[in-house]
């Protein structure tokens, strides 16, 4: 009896520490995907799968940081502290050059009017800028906006002055007349126009030109791939969230990103949706990615803000939006 007493207490321990070492409680929980982007309205699906537990319900933690600089951002995703950033592709383009290991994996918004360049009452054509100071994010995508704007009037940079100005300090470049004109948006632009400035052009003139994405370290795209998969739909999912709620969603967005829920526009910003994702990678169409991402590399290289580019094509990575979308059960 003593005997197969302890061969019993034996079988159960064995069976106890089997099951303890079991695959499923071998799981290793993984870090959060770290996210940073601007704080600009077009990010509002993230804010929302984040604020409403999206991201959670699809198996994922999110964290996700969001600044006002470019330059510090992109410092800090080279440095490391980031899996993923949030930017405009001209600016993708640039930072690819130094970070050629990363991809973008989804397009998050078309800008169609929300970029603007405002400019001081006296000035009411682009004709009027000759020989003026034109404020823009220099080596960036806002370089390559108001050079195509500078191009609808025949004019060139050589024109202007340009001078390196980050979007939130137009207004007060503006008032101080370091600056005549430049390039800004909400809700930065509503501040502008109460100083008394105009728009003298906008985004809506350049349609597939500005285009912000979300990219992710090759690291994290290899690693985790179910994981990044998992992002996208509840990104998508926040999307959905938003048009059908669209005050509530206003407000998480006002809370996040710590602006006037006043202040904050949609018009002239596409979110886009998945079908919409999925029209910028099909060759046919009119705004195609690679089309428009070589007219910044073209342009970066003429210019010399970059000598050397990775291949464009090994930049995008469009297998998270195509099926299976649905979650695993």
């Amino acid at each position: 009896m003593k005997r197969s007493f302890f061969n019993s207490i034996f079988i159960i321990t064995c069976w106890l520490l089997f099951a303890c070492h079991s695959p499923e409680s071998l799981t290793v929980k993984l870090p959060p995907l770290k996210l940073t982007c601007v704080s600009f309205v077009g990010y509002t699906p993230v804010i929302i799968a984040q604020q409403k537990g999206f991201f959670k319900a699809q198996g994922i933690d999110v964290e996700v940081s969001y600044v006002d600089y470019l330059q510090l951002q992109q410092a800090d995703f080279s440095a490391g502290k980031y899996d993923g950033i949030g930017l405009t592709l001209g600016d993708f383009i640039i930072l690819s050059a130094t970070n050629p290991d990363m991809q973008a994996v989804m397009v998050v918004d078309e800008s169609t009017g929300a970029d603007v360049v405002v400019a001081q009452s006296d000035t009411k054509t682009i004709l009027n800028l000759k020989g003026k100071k034109l404020g823009a994010n220099l080596g960036g995508f806002s370089e390559v906006f108001v050079t195509e704007m500078l191009k609808t009037s025949q004019l060139t940079s050589d024109d202007v002055s340009l001078v390196k100005v980050e979007a939130l300090e137009v207004p007060e470049r503006l008032q101080n007349n370091a600056i005549q004109a430049g390039h800004t948006w909400e809700p930065y632009l509503s501040e502008t126009l109460k100083l008394g400035a105009h728009i003298l052009f906008t985004s809506k003139q350049t349609p597939g030109l500005i285009l912000d994405l979300v990219a992710f370290r090759g690291e994290a795209i290899r690693d985790r791939p179910e994981d990044i998969r998992a992002f996208v739909r509840g990104w998508l999912q926040g999307l959905s969230y938003w048009e059908a709620n669209i005050p509530e969603g206003n407000e998480l967005v006002s809370k996040a990103l710590n602006i006037p829920i006043k202040t904050i526009s949609f018009e002239g910003i596409d979110l886009t949706d998945l079908a919409e994702n999925q029209k910028f990678f099909q060759s046919d169409s009119p705004n195609y990615i690679y089309k428009t991402a070589k007219k910044y590399a073209d342009f970066f290289i003429r210019t010399g803000n970059v000598t050397r580019l990775p291949n464009l094509e090994k930049l995008f990575n469009s297998s998270f939006l195509t099926p299976p979308l649905s979650r695993k059960p």
